[in-house]
């Protein structure tokens, strides 16, 4: 019986793990759109401080997202992306793919404001 209340744990984890990190994407082409486009306002500026602050979350957490260590408790066996409805490869390479996307866009706002 255990083993299934840590199955639905730890599919709410990853439904919750999967909206918070659709969330931070959309923020993230934002930013990369409002470099472009030339349209920096406030939602980029809200975009840009939401994305730093998920920096700072995962810094605190030694790289790992809250959710992922909140998903160790639950997982028999975790994997790369067991804790994320998310192809593996997409999983693994996470941080590289939407840090460089964000990388570009935030020093493209920053040509555009200057």
């Amino acid at each position: 019986m255990e083993q299934l209340d840590n199955h639905k744990k730890l599919i709410y984890i990853k439904l919750t793990h999967t909206a918070v990190w659709s969330i931070l994407v959309a923020a993230i082409l934002y930013i990369l759109y409002a470099g472009i486009f030339d349209s920096v306002g406030m939602l980029a500026w809200f975009c840009m401080g939401l994305i730093f602050v998920e920096c700072i979350t995962l810094l605190l957490c030694k790289g790992k997202c809250p959710l992922t260590l909140l998903g160790y408790r639950y997982a028999n066996n975790p994997g790369e992306g067991f804790d994320i409805f998310l192809p593996t490869w997409l999983a693994k390479n996470n941080k590289i793919i939407f840090g460089t996307l964000f990388s570009v866009g935030f020093i493209l706002v920053l040509w555009r404001v200057l």
